[in-house]
């Protein structure tokens, strides 16, 4: 349930992938890359990535639809992420998550990168999240590297997951 809660917090930061002052980040965004602080990469769920779907509202805030597989089965989760006073910063889940988005320098591409207190541990995860469907490039990934490297995060952990187009949730 930690890693679920935490895909889909991170796939929010995707979200918040054009944060910055008033730019509109609405729109449908893709999974590039994923880097995490601990054994995340290796579970399945995260191994298979749905494009994430963001609304700016009226004040600011946004609201993310992040699809995710569960048992095998679709599902899907809107969160509401709260603007901060400083730009490409969001909170959510009553500030116990933070989200930092961040244009990753001479590429169309972000970094979302997200910081979750959950009983008293602190787990963190960033992703390159882009509005096409194509694969990071290299210039983009580099400059994730020293992202990651900044952030303490191990470069060794970064890894590619497969893109899906979509998936029908589970009704009822």
């Amino acid at each position: 349930m930690k890693a679920l809660l935490l895909t889909a917090v991170l796939t929010l930061v995707a979200a918040l992938s054009l944060a910055l002052e008033h730019q509109d980040i609405s729109g449908t965004w893709y999974v590039k890359a994923v880097v995490t602080d601990n054994d995340l990469q290796k579970d399945n769920r995260l191994r298979k990535v749905f494009p994430v779907k963001v609304t700016t509202l009226e004040n600011g805030d946004m609201e993310v639809t992040v699809t995710f597989m569960k048992e095998d089965k679709c599902h899907q989760k809107i969160i509401m992420m709260q603007k901060t006073d400083e730009p490409g910063k969001y909170t959510a889940d009553e500030g116990r998550k933070l989200l930092q988005v961040q244009k990753l320098l001479g590429t169309d591409d972000f970094v979302f990168y997200c910081e979750d207190r959950h009983h008293g541990r602190l787990h963190r995860m960033a992703k390159i999240m882009g509005r096409s469907n194509v694969t990071a490039d290299p210039q983009a990934l580099e400059e994730f590297k020293k992202f990651v490297q900044r952030k303490g995060l191990l470069e060794e952990a970064i890894f590619m997951p497969t893109q899906m187009e979509s998936c029908v949730p589970a009704q009822g």
